[in-house]
């Protein structure tokens, strides 16, 4: 059963008709004209081929198998559609029309490009032949020939020779128009590329084969599930779990059921390296594995160790144990330990050299011969009849001479390699002669051996093999200073002695002088920021400073430091303080004052005190005290005070400091006169009868005093005791406070009828005094003096006058105002001549203005 669904079948291609071929432009006409030639020729076949579908001719059998068209054949029908459109198919090589005469010659193991006979003929003859040229200088290089189009070599016996068809069946096959031109007409029968042993079941057609369409049974990748699937397409997946043997044999494969081998076990475990020395957790696929070091074991000599690496097993002989032989090769050292170093016998080498016709000329050396052969030879001509010495010219590098033949034009770069190396010699290569001068060495991976002489020593960063001076330490000093601080600067202890600069001149000779190394310098001045406090020690007023900078100064504050009286402060600028037995104003600043050299020229004594104490006593007086300023308290207060008793009848003197010490129940009784109270009662005029007490008196509203009372008309009159008479008040809703003197006691008796008539007499005596008092008035205004109308009038006119001034005076200063700018603007313009035409016109305006106002001017 397929498990893959049926592509959907593809469209017959178009029949191509000669008649709807597009038209060439005249260039081509040549061309057009033949082929039309040939159709009027072959009209009757031309009509029936284009009748003809030629894709179901050719795919039948395909498709009487694999019962559908497949989109392998996409390609197939690509070529056959350029084969059957006039002048679609061109060669590559000469770019030239395919016509279906023609021979032609496809690359039928690559792209299946088809190209003329001829051409693909010379293309190859070329590639091969130059190919062959290119072998002499270059042994390496085949003399295989490539397609043009896709670049698959073909080897010199595959150059076509013959025409044949598509399939390579038929030699020279003949234009049919009832088949595919270049074709047989046959079966195919090509073996397919799936190497399955079946064979291409279409006609034999341009382009690949396609895949096999025949029915097989087939596994999936895993081999876990069988199926029926085409040749072409057998191999599948089942999407199950592959579960092979990974290549550890261990473990299985955890991915989908795949093509081709299992990836590389991937489950992690701790293995140990070939020595056995290293333990590291890996991969199993990579479970054996090398350590970095040397397997440092010692051989079987007793003496050297083995250099090789990390390795299984046991070391083996030492190398330079049994027959020891000069570096040449020529003298045997008989009973030579393996640590000694064999002797050059002082003979000639005669080492083949790589020429392999010469040997090498120098004395018996160690290491490998020079590479190139530099003995001058005489060389024939291919007859023979000529010899010809090299050419013996110097060559650019400026070193060595031409030792190629003579020959023309410039000679060829010197062969000659010199070699460029480390110090140590360990890291070395090799440059062509003459390019040396712009080298530099190589960076060796060998740690330098000089070692570090600083104060940090083997803290140092180790650095490798280097020509001149050791980098210097990049370490920080760290060394403590005087004062206590770090130094923060880059290392600046002692160097060790550099080694010799890189030079490509031979060393003569070694020298003896030895070298010294450069000692240390001492460490700067500490740069360490610090707050520093003033000459006074005064708070906030501390600066930022070096360290190193003992630099004193002064805040320019207040000295403030307390005084001998303990009260004031010294008023002086900041300055040391002499006497360093003074307390100063804060705990901080009373520490200690550093009396040292720098200071010593700053040294100043405080103020003395020259105030009045001004303390507070104690108990508390008003009265200053009369000593200068002291310290510790004040003595007691001897001045005499005066103090009135509480009804203010008498006045009593009392020592300030005996007062002020008294309790309140004693002060009180103190200051009693022993008198009545003699003050005035709130709510009455009367005067409080009780002896001379402090604060308000006592029940003002219980006064028994006689009160005359009267009533309205003050006709009748009665005495009430005073407390009756506020009470009468009170219950009138008066208060007995708001009533004057005059007025206390009237109108609380009511009036009787004797005081009606009374009344009456009263009110006519009082009109008739208002009308005698308005017509006194009425006469006294009559009767104004001239005089004063007259400064009346004159005042009146005085005010308007003022008004009408200051009016004229404020236009006044603004035409002042506009006459100055406009001095200004023609002293600009006209210059002083200006400035004196201005200043006459000014004066005629102000001689009219005087005129106008003062007529007699």
């Amino acid at each position: 059963m397929a498990s893959s669904s049926v592509p959907p079948s593809f469209p017959p291609l178009p029949t191509t008709k000669p008649n709807n071929s597009p038209s060439s432009p005249s260039s081509s006409c040549s061309d057009e004209d033949e082929y039309s030639s040939d159709e009027n020729h072959n009209g009757v076949e031309t009509r029936k081929r284009s009748e003809i579908n030629l894709d179901d001719t050719i795919f039948q059998a395909f498709i009487q198998i694999s019962g559908h068209s497949s989109p392998d054949l996409s390609k197939i029908r690509s070529f056959l559609a350029s084969i059957q459109t006039p002048g679609a198919l061109s060669c590559l090589i000469c770019l030239e029309r395919i016509r279906p005469s023609h021979p032609v010659w496809s690359c039928s193991s690559g792209c299946h490009a088809i190209f003329h006979l001829l051409c693909i003929q010379s293309w190859a003859r070329q590639a091969s032949n130059l190919a062959s040229a290119t072998r002499i200088s270059r042994p390496s290089v085949s003399d295989n020939w490539h397609c043009p189009k896709c670049r698959l070599h073909y080897p010199k016996t595959l150059i076509p020779r013959l025409y044949f068809c598509f399939c390579g069946k038929v030699e020279k096959p003949r234009s049919d128009p009832w088949i595919l031109p270049h074709s047989c007409g046959e079966i195919c029968g090509r073996p397919l590329s799936s190497n399955c042993g079946h064979e291409c079941l279409l006609l034999c057609h341009p382009g690949p084969c396609p895949p096999c369409p025949k029915l097989v049974k087939s596994h999936c990748f895993c081999g876990s599930v069988q199926d029926v699937r085409r040749c072409g397409a057998k191999s599948f997946s089942c999407t199950g779990t592959c579960s092979k043997f990974l290549a550890c044999g261990i473990h299985h494969c955890s991915q989908k059921c795949h093509e081709g081998p299992c990836p590389p076990c991937r489950e992690k475990g701790v293995y140990s390296c070939q020595c056995g020395r290293t333990n590291e957790e890996r991969e199993c696929y990579n479970c054996e594995f090398h350590c970095e070091r040397e397997c440092g074991r010692m051989l079987s000599c007793g003496k050297h160790v083995c250099g090789k690496g990390c390795h299984s097993g046991i070391c083996g002989e030492c190398p330079l144990k049994g027959k020891r032989y000069c570096p040449c090769g020529k003298v045997e050292h008989k009973g030579v330990s393996c640590d000694v170093a064999v002797p050059t016998c002082g003979s000639t080498c005669e080492k083949m050299l790589s020429c392999g016709l010469h040997r090498c000329p120098e004395r018996c050396h160690r290491g490998p011969c020079v590479e190139t052969c530099r003995i001058v030879v005489a060389k024939s001509c291919r007859c023979g009849s000529l010899k010809k010495e090299v050419c013996g010219r110097k060559l650019r590098c400026n070193n060595h001479k031409c030792p190629s033949p003579c020959h023309r034009g410039a000679c060829a770069p010197c062969p000659v390699m010199v070699s460029i190396a480390c110090l140590c010699g360990e890291t070395h290569f090799e440059v062509p002669c003459g390019t040396e001068k712009g080298q530099k060495p190589p960076r060796c991976p060998k740690p330098c051996c000089i070692p570090s002489l600083c104060r940090h020593g083997s803290r140092c960063k180790p650095h490798r093999c280097h020509y001149g001076a050791c980098i210097p330490c990049q370490l920080i000093c760290d060394e403590e200073l005087p004062c206590g601080h770090r130094c923060k600067q880059r290392c600046h202890g002692p160097k060790p002695a550099p080694n010799p600069e890189f030079t490509l001149k031979p060393k003569t000779m070694k020298s003896n002088k030895q070298l010294i190394g450069k000692p240390g310098s001492s460490c700067p001045p500490c740069q360490e920021i610090v707050s520093r406090s003033c000459f006074g020690k005064h708070i906030g007023a501390e600066r930022l400073m070096v360290c190193s900078d003992r630099a004193t100064f002064s805040c320019h504050n207040l000295c403030g430091n307390l005084l001998q009286c303990g009260n004031h402060y010294c008023m002086k600028p900041c300055h040391v303080v002499k006497n360093c037995s003074i307390t100063l104003d804060t705990p901080e600043r009373s520490q200690s004052f550093p009396l040292d050299s720098e200071n010593v020229g700053f040294t100043e004594s405080c103020d003395e005190c020259m105030l009045p104490c001004q303390k507070e006593r104690k108990p508390a007086c008003p009265h200053p005290c009369p000593l200068p300023c002291h310290a510790g308290n004040c003595f007691p207060c001897k001045v005499l005070i005066k103090r009135s008793c509480h009804c203010g009848s008498l006045v009593n003197v009392f020592e300030c400091t005996y007062y002020n010490n008294l309790p309140e129940m004693e002060t009180h009784r103190v200051r009693s006169c022993g008198g009545s109270c003699h003050r005035k009662l709130p709510n009455c005029a009367h005067l409080c009868p009780e002896t001379c007490h402090p604060g308000g008196c006592p029940s003002p509203e219980k006064c028994c005093k006689k009160v005359t009372v009267r009533c309205a008309c003050q006709n009748l009159k009665k005495e009430w005791p005073c407390k009756d008479v506020q009470a009468a008040y009170c219950n009138a809703g008066r208060d007995p406070k708001d009533i004057s003197k005059t007025q206390f006691g009237l109108g609380l008796i009511p009036c009787n009828s004797g005081c009606a008539s009374k009344l009456k007499v009263v009110d006519s005596e009082i009109h008739l005094r208002k009308t005698n008092v308005v017509e006194g008035k009425e006469t006294d205004a009559g009767d104004m003096p001239k005089r004063r109308k007259k400064r009346e009038r004159v005042q009146k006119e005085s005010r308007q006058i003022s008004k009408l001034q200051v009016i004229r005076a404020a236009i006044w200063r603004c035409l002042v105002l506009i006459l100055i700018v406009g001095a200004i603007i023609t002293v600009v313009h006209y210059g002083y001549k200006g400035l004196f035409w201005l200043s006459d016109w000014m004066n005629k305006v102000e001689e009219k203005r005087l005129r106008k106002r003062f007529p007699s001017f």
